[in-house]
């Protein structure tokens, strides 16, 4: 799924952008710790990360206490001219 988004140029100018947005799941010791791992993940293969949109928080469940968060998260990036 794509969207366009615009992007003003330094000289006042709007451009449009393509955007792709992929799915990915990360996991970590809170929500806000599994949203980076994924962040930091996707951006070794991603470039132009715009945003992350948090679909869905799960908790792993060992011995009665939160023993890791998992997320699933849509990550937007813009394409490459």
């Amino acid at each position: 799924m794509s969207e366009a988004l615009g992007h003003v140029t330094r000289q006042g100018r709007k451009m449009m952008s393509v955007a792709r947005i992929t799915e990915i799941n990360a996991s970590g010791t809170s929500i806000e710790n599994a949203i980076e791992n994924g962040v930091a993940r996707a951006s070794q293969t991603l470039e132009n990360i715009e945003q992350v949109w948090v679909k869905n928080v799960k908790a792993q469940i060992e011995n009665g206490s939160v023993a890791e968060y998992r997320v699933d998260m849509k990550v937007t990036f813009v394409l490459k001219e």
